[in-house]
C-alpha cells in the first residue's frame, strides 16, 4: 500500500529527522568553522545543504534532482510526491533514455545541445553518462563539436555557465566572485576568447571552453563540480562579424589593450587569491599568443597557475614522441624536429622537449639544435629578412638560409618528426608526406591542429602515402583505417590526457607552483601506460576508454613526485597516494535522501 503523509511509517520518518535536528546543527557550525580539503568532509556538507533544499526546488536544481529516481519514501519526504512521475526508474534505466535520445539526434551539435541541458537539470547523471562513454561523448562535450559551439554560441546558449566579467567590473571584480555561490572552488579554468582553438577571436563565445574543459576536470580526473568555476573575461573582440551579430552575448567594441588590459588581469588574479586562496588553480585557457606566455612568466611563480595551450599541449605531445620511440628505434636526442608553427603550442613542445633532452645527458643549447621552428614568414633563422626575432622564437633562430616552402624544408633538414600546430589545414600534403616517407623508415607525422578542419592532414592521408609505415598523431579524433589488411587506430594527442590528471594532482597535493617538471612527469607517465598492444595498432595513447585511470595515475605518480620535492603543502603525507587520492574523487552515482541511510555525526 502506498505511503501518504498521514501514514505512520511518514510519521516515524519525519520524526526521526526532527530528532536529528540538533545534531545536524552541532555539525553545521562545525563545517562553518572550517575548510576541510577531505573529501569527506565535502560530503557531509553537501548532506547540510540538501536538507534545506524541500519542492519544486529540489527538481529545479541540478545538484540534487534525481528525476524518476527518487524513491517514494523520498518524494513524500522532499515534498516532492506527484510532481515527478509514477515509476521509479533505476540510475541505469534512465542512462537507457538518454543515450537513445543521444543517438537519436541529426547533428553534432544538437547532441552537444542535448547534453548541457541534461547537464542543467541532472548533474549526476550527465556525468555518469559522460564518464561511462568517455569515447563517443568527449568529441561532443569538447573537440571538436565545442568548437562548433563556441562559434553559434548566441544560438545554443540557453543558460549563463560560470561567470562573466567585464572590463566594466574592473575595481569591482572580487564582489563579484563573492556573487558566486560555491565558497570551496579549487579550479578555474579562465579564457579571454581571444584564440579559440583554431578557430580565432570568438570574444565571449569563447566561455564554451572553459565550460567544456572543467566537465571533463569531473568526468575524467574526478575533481568535484562544485569545486570547478568557468570564467570569462570579456575585453571586446576584433571579429568584426560578432559586432554586426544581433545574438552577440558579449561586448561588441574592439578589444582593450596595453595597461588597461594588464591591470584588469591583475585585478582578477589577486581577486582570485583573495577570495579563493593562493592555492586555487587558475588554467589560462586560449588567449593571444602575445598574452599567453607573458602571463604565464608573469604569474607561475606568484599563484598556482598553468597555461594549457602552451603546457598542456606539450605534455600530450612530448609524451606521444617519448611513446613513439619505441616504435622507430631512436634516442630521444638522436631525432631531428620540424615545427610548422611557431606560436603558444610548438613552442611550448620544443621547450618540453628540450627540458627532456637535458636529462639524457646534453646541453640545452644542442637540444635546441635539434628543434626547428616555422612561422608566417618562413624557417626561423637569422639571415631572413625582418630584423632579429624576439620573444620565445628567439631560443630557437638558427644559423641558416631563408626558407619558405615546408616541401623544400623537409627535402633540406629531413626531419624525424614533423609536428603540425599552425591551424593550417592541408599543410602536410602528398609531397610533404611522401618525403617524411623517403627520409625516414617509420616517419613521425603530428598534425595536432583543432578543430578537425584545421587539421594539416587526415590518418587516411598520413598511412595511405607512407603505406602504412607513418608513425601518426593527431589534435582531432580520427576515425580507424585499414590499409593492405592492417587496421590503424590513430592516437588522439588531446590534452585530455594531460590536464585532468596534472589538475586532479596539484588539487588534492596542495601544490603552489606549477613548474614545468611537473608536465614532463605527466608526459613521462603518460607515455609509459601506453602498451605495446597500443603500439601495434598505431596508438600512441591509451585509449580514451582508459582515460579516468590513465588521469588517476597521472595524479598519483605527480603526488610521488611533489612530495619527494618538497612542492606539496597538503600534510601530512599520505603513505598511500593513489589512496588518498582516490578519497576526493567525485562519485557519480545518486545519493540516499532517507534519513536512516545518513550517515549522522555523533551526538
Amino acid at each position: 500500500m502506498a505511503l501518504n503523509l498521514s501514514s505512520v511509517a511518514t510519521k516515524k520518518i519525519l520524526n526521526n529527522v526532527t530528532s536529528k535536528i540538533p545534531q545536524l546543527s552541532a555539525l553545521c557550525l562545525r563545517q562553518k568553522s572550517q575548510d576541510s580539503h577531505d573529501g569527506h568532509e565535502d560530503q557531509k556538507r553537501e548532506l547540510i545543504n540538501h536538507s534545506r533544499v524541500r519542492g519544486i526546488d529540489i527538481l529545479r536544481n541540478p545538484k540534487l534532482n534525481k528525476g524518476t529516481a527518487f524513491t517514494l519514501k523520498e518524494r513524500q519526504l522532499m515534498g516532492i510526491h506527484g510532481l515527478v512521475p509514477p515509476c521509479v526508474r533505476t540510475m541505469d534505466e534512465q542512462m537507457i533514455r538518454v543515450l537513445t535520445n543521444f543517438s537519436k539526434r541529426s547533428s553534432d551539435l544538437d547532441r552537444f545541445i542535448y547534453l548541457m541541458a541534461l547537464q542543467d537539470r541532472n548533474e549526476k547523471l550527465f556525468y555518469k553518462v559522460l564518464c561511462n562513454n568517455v569515447e563517443e561523448m568527449m568529441p561532443i562535450v569538447y573537440t571538436p563539436t565545442v568548437g562548433l559551439a563556441c562559434q553559434q554560441y548566441g544560438v545554443v546558449f540557453r543558460r549563463p555557465r560560470g561567470l562573466f566579467i567585464s572590463i566594466k567590473d574592473k575595481g569591482h571584480i572580487y564582489e563579484i566572485l563573492c556573487n558566486w555561490p560555491e565558497r570551496n572552488v579549487k579550479a578555474i579554468v579562465v579564457t579571454d576568447g581571444e584564440r579559440i582553438l583554431g578557430l580565432g577571436d570568438l570574444g565571449a563565445y569563447g566561455m564554451g571552453i572553459p565550460v567544456g574543459k572543467l566537465s571533463l576536470y569531473t568526468a575524467l580526473g574526478g575533481i568535484h563540480p562544485s569545486k570547478c568555476l568557468p570564467i570569462l573575461l570579456d575585453v571586446g573582440t576584433n571579429n568584426k562579424k560578432l559586432h554586426e551579430d544581433p545574438l552577440y552575448i558579449g561586448r561588441a567594441q574592439p578589444r582593450v589593450k596595453g595597461p588597461e588590459y594588464d591591470e584588469f588581469i591583475d585585478e582578477f588574479m589577486k581577486a582570485v587569491a583573495k577570495r579563493y586562496g593562493y592555492n586555487c588553480l587558475i588554467q589560462f585557457e586560449d588567449f593571444g599568443n602575445h598574452n599567453a606566455f607573458r602571463f604565464l612568466e608573469k604569474y607561475r611563480n606568484k599563484y598556482c597557475t598553468f597555461n594549457d595551450d602552451i603546457q598542456g599541449t606539450a605534455a600530450v605531445a612530448a609524451a606521444g614522441v617519448f611513446a613513439s620511440l619505441r616504435i622507430t628505434g631512436k634516442q630521444l636526442t638522436d631525432n631531428k624536429f620540424v615545427f610548422l608553427g611557431a606560436g603558444e603550442a610548438s613552442i611550448g613542445i620544443a621547450n618540453l622537449l628540450a627540458l627532456a633532452m637535458t636529462e639524457k645527458g646534453i646541453s640545452i643549447e644542442e637540444a635546441r639544435s635539434k628543434i626547428w621552428l616555422i612561422d608566417s614568414k618562413g624557417l626561423i633563422t637569422s639571415t631572413r629578412a625582418g630584423g632579429p626575432i624576439s620573444g620565445p622564437k628567439k631560443d630557437f633562430v638558427k644559423d641558416y638560409k631563408p626558407m619558405t616552402k615546408l616541401e623544400d624544408i623537409v627535402e633540406d633538414l629531413k626531419p624525424t618528426v614533423l609536428i603540425g600546430a599552425a591551424a593550417s589545414p592541408g599543410a602536410f600534403n602528398e609531397n610533404v608526406l611522401r618525403l617524411m616517407s623517403k627520409y625516414n623508415k617509420r616517419p613521425v607525422i603530428f598534425a595536432l591542429s583543432n578543430p578537425t578542419s584545421m587539421s594539416e592532414c587526415t590518418a587516411e592521408q598520413a598511412y595511405t602515402v607512407t603505406e602504412g609505415r607513418a608513425v601518426f598523431a593527431s589534435g582531432s579524433p580520427f576515425p580507424k583505417f585499414t590499409l593492405n589488411g592492417q587496421t590503424f587506430y590513430p592516437g588522439q594527442g588531446n590534452n585530455s590526457y594531460i590536464f585532468p590528471g596534472v589538475a586532479l594532482g596539484v588539487v588534492t597535493c596542495g601544490v603552489r607552483h606549477i613548474s614545468d617538471m611537473i608536465f614532463l612527469r605527466a608526459a613521462q607517465k603518460l607515455a609509459d601506460l601506453v602498451t605495446d598492444e597500443n603500439l601495434a595498432e598505431g596508438r600512441l595513447y591509451p585509449p580514451l576508454s582508459l582515460i579516468q585511470d590513465v588521469s588517476l595515475k597521472i595524479a598519483t605518480g605527480l603526488a610521488e613526485y611533489v612530495y619527494a620535492n618538497n612542492m606539496a603543502s597538503a600534510y601530512p603525507e599520505p603513505a598511500d597516494k593513489e589512496a588518498y587520492i582516490r578519497s576526493f574523487l567525485y562519485d557519480t552515482d545518486y545519493e540516499c535522501f532517507e534519513p536512516e541511510t545518513w550517515d549522522w555525526p555523533d551526538a
